[in-house]
């Protein structure tokens, strides 16, 4: 049973990724705004040695972090750091290295048991590297699946978030060459209910209305160019649409972004990752949010990756890293209200008969 919160400010656990990659400058220059700590508690997850040395490493001495000791309280005017190792780590800012990949998998998996115990409230992932990550106890294509296997035990969705737009993926982290196969009626019909539960859920939308983009140049036209938008997507759509939900397609990917027409949407379903990363990152870079929908917990992570030509230059952005945590704080307060809502929708006091 997670632990009830008992103030306003949620505590907000942080993984700081790829050790040698940008994720401790944008959760720096993230949290360099005190005003943020008005909203939440923030415990990053990695070593105080580590800190130290990366803050000389690029200069960015400014900000204080409270480290935390076995028993201590966080404090919420400033970063709290728990330890998940203590030993010494070579720094190879910039660079792949085999330690980025292992100390990674240290912090998130301290963060994500932290989550587990209630310790923390919500969970953002700093970016991995997701070939150094890799290791008999970790073997996942990304954040997203891991985290489906640890909170789900099945399939989770990528959404990715940002003001002006929402997209998920029926396909996620695998080669081009396995999409067409890898997509069904099942499936489809499964990512929608994730989206059209996570938008009333997570976003207060009482009743959204879903775009579905074709998987083939044009949708296929007819069957000429490919089959499946006519016997795998649209069967999908007729049925979830049948089932009571606003869900419209098969839309041409190529167009359907060039017009306004997705802003009629409450949200989209692409059919596989650069189908739908493309535009979203195109139209939302450095404003947009990767959420893990459809598990039981909230995580969220920044639309960039470890940036390893940035870093030590002062130059990563951390307007994403920021967005995440702001969506975070957010996703969690929903879940609150919407759950509240559901016990008793019209908030009503039972009445009692007995006398």
């Amino acid at each position: 049973m997670r632990k009830q919160l008992k103030s306003k400010k949620v505590r907000l656990g942080i993984s700081v990724g790829d050790i040698n990659g940008i994720g401790l400058e944008v959760i720096m220059k993230a949290f360099s705004d005190n005003r943020i700590f008005d909203l939440c508690t923030a415990v990053v997850y990695a070593s105080s040695n580590y800190v130290k040395a990366y803050q000389k490493e690029t200069g960015m001495k400014n900000i204080r972090f409270n480290f935390v000791k076995p028993n201590s309280k966080f404090i919420s005017n400033r970063i709290n750091l728990i330890n998940c190792w203590e030993e010494d780590v070579n720094l190879n800012l910039g660079e792949e290295t085999d330690n980025g990949g292992i100390y990674a998998l240290k912090s998130l998996y301290a963060a994500v048991d932290a989550l587990k115990k209630g310790d923390v409230d919500v969970l953002v992932t700093a970016p991995i590297n997701k070939h150094n990550i890799q290791s008999n106890e970790f073997n996942f294509p990304g954040h997203t699946e891991y985290f489906a296997n640890e909170f789900n035990g099945g399939e989770a969705l990528m959404f990715m978030v940002s003001d002006s737009l929402k997209i998920g993926v029926v396909t996620g982290h695998i080669p081009i060459a396995d999409v067409a196969s890898s997509i069904s009626v099942e499936k489809i019909l499964k990512k929608v209910n994730q989206i059209d539960k996570s938008l009333k859920s997570d976003f207060n939308i009482r009743k959204p209305k879903i775009a579905v983009l074709g998987l083939n140049p044009h949708n296929g036209d007819k069957g000429v160019i490919g089959k499946e938008d006519d016997t795998i997507i649209l069967p999908a759509i007729e049925k979830a649409f049948n089932s009571g939900k606003l869900v419209y397609g098969p839309y041409s990917a190529d167009s359907f972004f060039a017009s306004d027409i997705f802003t009629q949407f409450d949200a989209v379903l692409a059919m596989y990752h650069d189908q739908g990363l493309i535009p979203f990152k195109n139209m939302s870079f450095n404003r947009g949010v990767n959420f893990t929908a459809g598990i039981s917990v909230v995580r969220t992570s920044p639309d960039h990756g470890t940036a390893y030509d940035l870093v030590g230059k002062n130059k990563a952005q951390e307007s994403s890293f920021r967005e995440a945590v702001y969506l975070a704080i957010k996703l969690f307060k929903n879940r609150l209200e919407y759950s509240k809502l559901n016990e008793n929708p019209l908030k009503i006091k039972p009445i009692s008969y007995n006398k």
